[in-house]
């Protein structure tokens, strides 16, 4: 016999109908289950883009999770507000008796499902699902949290080949779903918010999108390792924004790197496990939630923070083409490539001399897949201020990032078409002296496209005088 007459699910970002931890004890536990997602007036009230990419992602996928639902008699409960009221407000309207929901790592989201619980007068239940090895389920000999990567890996592996990985059964024939009329789905413009250019980029939205490319990368992981650094060539998964709002399951995609028994697909696996490696730093950590550098050295690094070279990184207009590329491919898609993240960040804090959390903050402005933990990890591992970080002293050399991940200019072209006209050889830095008279006559440097804002060799030895002292 089931423990509670009626339980509410509370969707956050896990935003599926299979392998959902919460959904599947929910189901199990519960004579009926109230599905119900809740736009969080205190985050979206911080967004000034009303055309934000993120949150027609939700809106679409709940359609197709309201759509599902209906097709088995139930639907999905949309609301608008704080939780801290909208949650009670729907235990006592639909008389539920539990309320089930995953643990989302966050420290405002930690906060908040806390007060929640602490004021409710009904059993509260959370569960892992969005990460394979949560918290402090890794830890050292000694019990403590890892800070460097390439141990947690070996242990986060040994772990998973030794217990395997369990998906949760949530579509057995029993689905104890709320038998109830579906309800109007509030509107976007409803919560303040209008269509963004999400269809014209074409991001595949909800779990059927994530399917979508899950099936499309499952024939290409074999080559990942191979191609995904090069940004002009469909080398990754893509599947970073369904990881982060739970259209797909962090288990089934493990389990396909496991089965897949390739180097690529190991390679895959091993940044699943990055991603896992900067939750429980978050978590363990929770200093870099203050806007702290994970090692405390760092926290006084005097940067330059120029606004005008601020501005000319942001839209994409420093005269470094592998740079101006990749920022115009983030503004226009809310997408970058990975390689491109950690060139362009290393360019803005080793190059430009400006301060990481300028540009942590751009991303968090701009990223469709925006995650805290990865985004911070990212950052400060560029920055040479976080955990396991690459050295203060290593500073990418952007021509050569250039010339070595985007060869022949097919992606800087796309993105940067002024530049359409000119060879590999020229394009990637078409100021330089032995080139300058042969592309002047195709494009007019300084006026079609700008020359470099700063000299990459001058701006080293500032950095490394600016790091030294700190080391």
């Amino acid at each position: 016999m089931n423990k509670y007459k009626k339980s509410l699910l509370w969707l956050r970002r896990d935003l599926r109908l299979y392998d959902n931890a919460a959904l599947c004890h929910a189901l199990s536990e519960s004579e009926s289950v109230h599905c119900a997602f809740i736009f969080d007036s205190v985050i979206l009230e911080a967004l000034t883009n009303k055309e934000d990419q993120r949150v027609e992602f939700i809106w679409e996928s709940l359609l197709q999770i309201k759509n599902e639902l209906n097709q088995l008699g139930s639907d999905l409960i949309v609301k608008y507000g704080d939780p801290l009221n909208v949650i009670p407000e729907l235990i006592t309207e639909y008389q539920c008796d539990a309320l089930y929901m995953n643990k989302d790592y966050e420290q405002y989201a930690q906060k908040r499902d806390s007060e929640i619980i602490c004021q409710l007068k009904v059993k509260s239940f959370q569960y892992k699902d969005q990460v394979l090895y949560e918290e402090q389920e890794i830890l050292t000999q000694a019990g403590n949290p890892y800070s460097v990567f390439t141990p947690y890996k070996n242990n986060h592996l040994k772990k998973i080949f030794l217990e395997g990985i369990t998906q949760y059964d949530c579509e057995s024939p029993n689905k104890n779903y709320a038998q109830i009329k579906p309800s109007r789905m509030l509107t976007l413009d409803e919560i303040g918010f209008k269509k963004s250019n999400l269809a014209d980029v074409g991001i595949p939205v909800g779990i059927k999108g994530g399917e979508l490319l899950i099936e499309d990368f499952k024939n290409r992981i074999h080559n990942y390792k191979l191609k995904r650094d090069f940004p002009g060539k469909k080398g990754v998964s893509y599947l970073s924004v369904h990881n982060r709002f739970g259209t797909v399951s962090i288990r089934h995609l493990a389990k396909i790197a496991l089965e897949n028994l390739s180097e690529g697909s190991s390679v895959w696996l091993n940044e699943l496990i990055w991603r896992d490696f900067y939750f429980q730093i978050l978590f363990n950590f929770p200093h870099i939630n203050e806007g702290k550098a994970f090692k405390p050295q760092y926290n006084q690094l005097e940067f330059e923070n120029n606004q005008e070279y601020f501005m000319a990184w942001k839209e994409g207009r420093t005269g470094y083409p592998i740079i101006d590329a990749a920022m115009r491919q983030l503004n226009n898609t809310g997408f970058m490539h990975n390689r491109l993240r950690m060139i362009v960040a290393s360019f803005l804090v080793k190059d430009l001399l400006i301060d990481w959390r300028w540009g942590e903050a751009y991303f968090e402005e701009k990223l469709i897949d925006f995650d805290f933990s990865a985004n911070n990890g990212g950052w400060q591992w560029a920055a040479s201020t976080g955990c396991d970080a690459q050295p203060w002293f290593r500073i990418f050399n952007p021509v050569l990032q250039s010339r070595k991940f985007d060869p022949e200019g097919q992606f800087i072209k796309k993105y940067v078409p002024e530049l359409c006209t000119l060879t590999s050889d020229e394009i990637h830095e078409p100021w330089a002296d032995k080139k300058k008279n042969v592309v002047m006559r195709k494009l007019n440097l300084g006026v079609d496209y700008p020359l470099p804002i700063v000299d990459h060799s001058e701006q080293r030895i500032k950095t490394l005088a600016i790091y030294s002292p700190h080391k």
